[in-house]
């Protein structure tokens, strides 16, 4: 993260007043600057042009419509401003929604289950990620779409840890970052990601961390 004299700035759209103050706790205490919290979508477009923050947090079901207005207006703030890093809080868990938000980019992008709010340090290194334009999408949505029952998958010809490499890919994760968190060498992981992307016919040719992870989540999402 910046020096402390250069604190991140983030927006922030949540309409429930309890959730609102739990999370500007949160990146207050974590030194990041909240430069506005909104209740609505229409505001949280708003705010961003405004303000022009880091980071965008917000939940997807909000006012006006109630749906997934929040969900829109992150990919309209997307859209406009593809500088400004996005994570979108759900209630449910919906691999859809993930995959709506990522649309062709994953970079600076993060998607958290809201109840993940409760450990703030998971708020905090998605966003330390998705301002560092990496991804942090929530590994329960990782699991549902690697979970999903398919005729004839191809999922079932990878090894355990092939499958344990491939959510943390599809995660946002660096190959160093894998490593660490399997507690094996970086040349270790790039030898399973080879396994995985020939087990599953996707091209090695999706060079960069961004590409790799787009190619996984079209795949999972298929």
């Amino acid at each position: 993260m910046p020096p402390m004299s250069q604190p991140l700035r983030a927006v922030l759209g949540e309409d429930q007043p309890i959730v609102r103050e739990g999370v500007m706790t949160i990146l207050r205490r974590a030194g990041i600057d909240v430069v506005e919290a909104v209740e609505d979508a229409v505001d949280l477009v708003r705010a961003t042009e405004e303000h022009l923050p880091d980071v965008v947090i917000t939940d997807i079901r909000m006012p006006p419509g109630l749906q997934d207005d929040g969900l829109r207006a992150a990919q309209k703030i997307r859209a406009a401003r593809p500088e400004t890093a996005v994570i979108v809080l759900s209630q449910f868990l919906d691999a859809s929604y993930a995959l709506d938000l990522v649309g062709d980019d994953p970079s600076g992008v993060g998607y958290l289950l809201k109840e993940k709010v409760a450990s703030p340090q998971i708020l905090i290194d998605a966003i330390e990620r998705v301002v560092a334009r990496d991804s942090a999408l929530d590994p329960d949505v990782i699991s549902a779409l690697l979970g999903r029952k398919r005729p004839e998958d191809p999922l079932a010809a990878l090894t355990p840890k092939e499958r344990e490499v491939l959510a943390l890919m599809a995660e946002g994760h660096s190959n160093t970052g894998i490593s660490q968190k399997l507690f094996v060498s970086v040349a270790a992981v790039e030898r399973h990601v080879t396994g995985i992307f020939m087990k599953l016919g996707l091209s090695q040719t999706a060079s960069g961390q961004h590409r790799r992870v787009l190619a996984v989540l079209r795949y999972l999402g298929q």
